[in-house]
């Protein structure tokens, strides 16, 4: 089975209203080292010489605007994903051989690996005390897709011109939906909406709890990594709309960007678009 092209690209902005951008995002191939594609990090780190193309890793992580220190909480939980995916990579290639419960193990603790890097800096500077920020990370070693998660930054995966939501919201609003206290409706107008049960930097003793999600992906889908400072202004069908028309991953990024924007910007935006069109990625 040829492995198909894939075009990915990202774009963050601070919106309309917001004095800085406390959004990060990273793509990246897996190789024998990690090649950063693109980040808003500063700085960047390449990690050496690529060798073989293995995969693609997909971060956002939108810092929480009413804590302390969103930004750096937002830029430290994605460098430490980083950090601990070189640490593993051993997983990327032996994906073949190992149970991949091991590797689900592995993703697991990458994204608590980040939770204790965040708690760390949050109790050694006592300025940055209370910064917290969503993480939602996708692992793509083809065909399959490995998606971890904590708050309500999301992953979308379209296929067959519809737009399916991957993560589940970890906010107050989403979990009395799922315990049927509200409605959906409801559950979008209420001020609960944007509260968060579930993030990178809870101090809570046993409340950081990420999930995991798999899915076998095929040719012609596109996943769509965003913080909610796109889907506050942006429908999913318009979104899927979006992705549909077949621009250049850049191309849409940049559309959904301006989209909010124009809606009023309320908030930092972030996007990445993965689309997997035909041809081999080594090309």
């Amino acid at each position: 089975m040829n492995t198909p092209r894939i075009d990915c690209a990202g774009q963050s902005d601070r919106g309309q209203v917001r004095d800085t951008n406390e959004d990060r995002f990273l793509t990246a191939d897996l190789c024998k080292s990690l090649r950063v594609g693109q980040t808003n990090l500063e700085p960047a780190d390449h990690q050496g010489l690529p060798n073989g193309f293995a995969g693609k890793l997909l971060v956002v992580a939108d810092g929480m605007g009413g804590h302390a220190a969103g930004d750096l909480a937002s830029a430290l939980a994605v460098r430490s994903i980083v950090r601990y995916t070189v640490k593993c990579m051993r997983w990327f290639f032996r994906l073949s051989d190992d149970p991949e419960d091991d590797f689900l193990d592995e993703l697991r603790a990458a994204l608590e690996y980040s939770q204790d890097e965040v708690l760390a800096d949050a109790e050694s500077e006592p300025d940055h005390e209370g910064m917290g920020t969503t993480l939602t990370a996708a692992y793509i070693v083809w065909p399959r897709l490995y998606v971890v998660h904590a708050g309500d930054s999301r992953a979308y995966l379209l296929r067959d011109t519809k737009l399916h939501q991957i993560t589940r919201d970890h906010t107050v609003a989403q979990k009395m939906v799922d315990e049927g206290a509200m409605d959906e409706q409801q559950a979008e107008q209420t001020r609960f909406s944007h509260m968060l049960w579930n993030f990178v930097g809870n101090p809570e003793k046993g409340a950081f709890l990420p999930d995991l999600y798999k899915a076998k992906l095929a040719e012609g889908d596109a996943l769509l990594l965003c913080s909610d400072g796109l889907t506050k202004h942006v429908g999913d069908p318009e979104i899927a709309e979006r992705i549909r028309k077949g621009e250049r991953a850049e191309d849409t990024c940049s559309q959904l960007v301006k989209t909010v924007n124009e809606s009023g910007g309320k908030d930092n935006v972030t996007v990445v678009l993965a689309k997997f069109l035909p041809g081999d990625s080594s090309e």
